[in-house]
């Protein structure tokens, strides 16, 4: 049986920054209130007419991590796409990346697990490696949210957090089973699925035809709700648990934890995590203050961006974790 190992990691983000200063002149609020409550100085929005949506920003991703991979693209045998941002209800991303890439007619799964999507993703990737059923498998997080908040001051709470862009990796089968994907660990709290959701456009409760009908301007079900309180406090208990988990399954400590890789969520989430783990600031990436929360999209291009500057070697040991809309939750350890 194989492990799966990383070998290649690709983000993209559009060009057009968005800063707390350019919302406060559409909305009432402010670099200081921002700044306190998620730690966000900016953001990337999708400007229209750019040409960019979720699945061209999933496949940028998809070119540099196959290209640092140094694999050819009809190496990919599978593709995994994680967003809760589509560009079409359906079909999902995974077809588009596929025809974009010009790949033979590989197999394409959509993931919709919102922020723990690329976690979950990693996992399914990891499980096909180890099987032997698949050798390279390409794993994209990518997110368009801008065009779909509410720009008011009644959506700030919601607005100011979201960012645009994606993340991408490589997979492949590793023999040493020391190394690479060691452990993978899922859950989920469905009670708490209305805390942080999106109602509408869906099957159940306001279908298109419902919102065309009722053409109520006052209508919020299509713009995201989330009970922020709520949802922080079960996301510091839920990312110890999880990150404990696979550090016990692994026989690990958390003084052996040599990168964490947190879900970008809101940096005093983060800041609490490193705090009860023991962490200092190099034990723990954080890119939101640049970015904002790209939801699936976030963990991938964080981790890019710590390979990158060089703070993921080899040998080391590696935490992705991630909580949010579901409620779901999820962590990664990797030997790098």
């Amino acid at each position: 049986m194989y492990n799966s190992k990383i070998i290649g990691l690709g983000k993209y983000v559009p060009e057009n920054v968005v800063t707390n200063h350019d919302l406060s002149k559409i909305m009432d609020t402010n670099d200081e209130w921002i700044t306190e409550r998620t730690g966000i100085k900016e953001r990337r929005w999708v400007k229209d007419g750019s040409g960019d949506t979720t699945a061209t920003m999933g496949v940028k991703a998809a070119q540099q991590a196959i290209n640092r991979a140094g694999i050819d693209k009809n190496d990919i045998d599978f593709i995994i796409f994680a967003t809760l941002s589509p560009d079409y209800y359906f079909p999902g991303p995974g077809v588009q990346v596929q025809q974009a890439l010009d790949i033979k007619t590989v197999g394409a799964l959509d993931v919709r697990n919102q922020c723990s999507g690329f976690v979950y993703a990693i996992s399914v990737a990891d499980n096909f490696i180890k099987t032997g059923m698949y050798k390279n498998i390409l794993v994209i997080g990518s997110e368009l949210h801008s065009h779909g908040l509410d720009k008011t001051t009644r959506g700030r709470g919601v607005s100011v957090i979201f960012g645009d862009g994606a993340g991408a990796a490589v997979l492949t089968r590793e023999k040493d089973n020391s190394k690479g994907i060691l452990s993978t660990h899922l859950h989920s709290q469905g009670q708490h699925a209305e805390e942080l959701a999106l109602i509408a456009p869906g099957m159940g409760k306001r279908w298109v035809n419902d919102i065309i009908k009722d053409n109520n301007p006052d209508d919020e079900s299509y713009f995201p709700y989330m009970n922020g309180q709520f949802v922080f406090k079960n996301a510091v208990v839920r990312f110890s648990e999880v990150i404990m988990e696979g550090l016990q399954t692994n026989n690990l400590d958390k003084e052996q934890i040599d990168m964490l890789i947190p879900h970008q969520a809101n940096l005093r989430i983060a800041q609490f995590i490193q705090k009860k783990f023991g962490l200092n600031n190099d034990q723990v990436f954080n890119n939101i203050q640049k970015y904002g929360n790209t939801t699936a999209a976030s963990i991938p291009i964080a981790l890019c961006e710590a390979w990158e500057e060089g703070k993921i070697k080899e040998g080391n040991t590696v935490v992705l974790a991630a909580f949010g809309s579901g409620f779901t939750w999820g962590s990664a350890i990797i030997k790098w």
